[in-house]
């Protein structure tokens, strides 16, 4: 677009016009010169990082970056039940992991700290006063039993379960009858028949009548934790959020939240609803298989650059997919305004191939080709540990020149580990019988390739190699060479024999 604006216009007003270009699709994203881009992800610790939350992240991460703003990680622990020990310091080891840090989280600290909601109960309870001195709120009495034969009531009948805002109109007098016996009651939202509509960066213009479709909901729960309608939005105005990025099925109770940000008397930040991630049958990822948590990916050896490579390239937000972009690359490419609402369908089949490209990469570079060899070694200790007779396979430059060797081969430093690949670490056992069932002269065939390795001074090239067992196999009368080779790669090896190779 700039080359064309450049050919039709000339350099200077080529650029200026490119300016207003790139001015318009900011302004387009709310960000204003001179304001801050603050995004956040604020997962709730009630499981461990799976790939949904590590997008969800990327996506707020990059465009954090791209406007030179912050990136927030604040932990939604409201609902104490639920709580899975070791959630949280997993979510923010496993973004640490992955290469997006935050750069505000319960770990780091920062000026809108604490980034736990459940220390941040005093602010939820003055937002709650504010709303029950203004009206906007009220005191709900209804105990669980009621509320669950109101909900199987609506289910009987094949309602949507709704709130039947009974406590909405009680008079001042049976409040504080009702407040002597229930000190403690929830507190509830009154839903306006009229929700105001907004512009989503994603799914643009939205307008859902919530209070026609459900009762009005619980804001503060009995216990004196708020709810996640409330605890976000007075969490988004303190930390002074400007884009709201998160997955699609908030959409729908956003209008609740601008409601609220409007009782408050509060200016609300920019809303982009991110589309579902789907397995590539068009499924939800299922937590219950265990295999979309970022542990399991770190544990079996894949890089974080290819975790995030995959996802983006599933999605939209980039001009055009491609495999191998690194994280600046990921930054520079982004554009919001190119998030399409389709679903993003990752085929995590493809996942090796990802990271064959950026292992590959790794090895290009000489920084990170060391760090590989120091991989590599530790990987080999643990994998092997007393079997190794020979130490000297665990010499960085016989490591390195593997990994060189192997580039582009494998798709993960562990395949080189793998039982296929053992020989390169400990003595194969092969017995005779085994040999004996490729060629009858194995005896014949040993004693002549010993005699050409054990020549004085003998070295050889692989083309020089290739050379002599060659003329070696044609003094054997009656043995072919691919009998040869293939018996020297059964012997070498300790791997069976490939059946293509018979």
């Amino acid at each position: 677009m700039a080359a064309l604006l450049q050919k039709l216009l000339g350099p200077q007003t080529a650029l200026a016009a490119s300016s207003r270009v790139v001015g318009r699709r900011e302004a387009s994203l709310g960000i204003d010169a001179g304001v801050a881009v603050r995004v956040r992800f604020a997962p709730s610790p009630t499981g461990f990082l799976h790939l949904g939350g590590l997008r969800t992240a990327l996506y707020n991460y990059i465009f954090a970056k791209k406007y030179q703003g912050s990136f927030i990680l604040r932990l939604e622990d409201t609902d104490q039940t639920r709580l899975v020990p070791g959630a949280a310091e997993n979510i923010e080891d496993m973004l640490e992991w992955a290469g997006i840090p935050p750069d505000e989280s319960p770990r780091r600290g920062g000026p809108a700290g604490p980034y736990q909601q459940s220390q941040r109960l005093a602010l939820y309870a003055q937002a709650t006063e504010a709303l029950l001195r203004s009206g906007a709120a009220y005191p709900c009495f209804c105990s669980p039993q009621r509320l669950e034969l109101l909900k199987k009531e609506a289910l009987r009948s094949y309602q949507t379960p709704r709130y039947d805002n009974r406590c909405r109109n009680l008079s001042q007098a049976q409040v504080a009858q009702k407040l002597a016996t229930d000190p403690k009651p929830a507190i509830r939202f009154r839903l306006e028949e009229e929700a105001p509509g907004f512009q989503d960066l994603v799914y643009g213009w939205n307008q859902h009548e919530v209070a026609s479709v459900e009762g009005d909901p619980v804001i503060m729960k009995s216990d004196g934790f708020p709810t996640y309608h409330l605890a976000c939005v007075v969490d988004d105005h303190h930390m002074g959020i400007s884009h709201v990025l998160r997955g699609s099925e908030w959409l729908v109770s956003t209008s609740k939240h601008l409601l609220l940000y409007q009782a408050l008397g509060w200016q609300p930040p920019r809303f982009a609803h991110l589309p579902l991630v789907l397995n590539k049958d068009g499924h939800k990822l299922s937590k219950r298989q265990g295999d979309i948590f970022l542990e399991h990916f770190m544990a079996a050896g894949f890089l974080p650059d290819a975790l995030l490579d995959i996802i983006t390239n599933c999605g939209s937000g980039f001009a055009e997919n491609q495999m191998g972009r690194t994280l600046p690359e990921l930054i520079t490419q982004f554009d919001l305004s190119r998030i399409t609402c389709h679903s993003a369908l990752l085929d995590l089949e493809k996942l090796p191939e990802f990271n064959r490209l950026h292992l590959r990469r790794l090895v290009s570079s000489d920084a990170q080709r060391r760090q590989l060899v120091r991989k590599l070694q530790a990987l080999v200790e643990e994998t092997f540990g007393s079997q190794l007779r020979d130490r000297a396979v665990l010499d960085p430059a016989y490591l390195e020149r593997i990994i060189l060797l192997r580039q582009g081969h494998v798709c993960r430093l562990q395949d080189l580990v793998s039982p296929l690949y053992s020989y390169l670490w400990t003595r194969p056992t092969v017995g005779r019988e085994q040999l004996g069932a490729i060629s009858e002269k194995v005896d014949k065939i040993a004693e002549r390739v010993l005699g050409l390795l054990e020549r004085s001074g003998a070295s050889f090239t692989q083309d020089m190699l290739n050379r002599e067992l060659k003329k070696l196999s044609e003094s054997l009368e009656g043995t072919k060479h691919s009998e040869v080779m293939r018996l020297l790669r059964v012997a070498l090896s300790g791997q069976p024999d490939p059946q293509w190779l018979r």
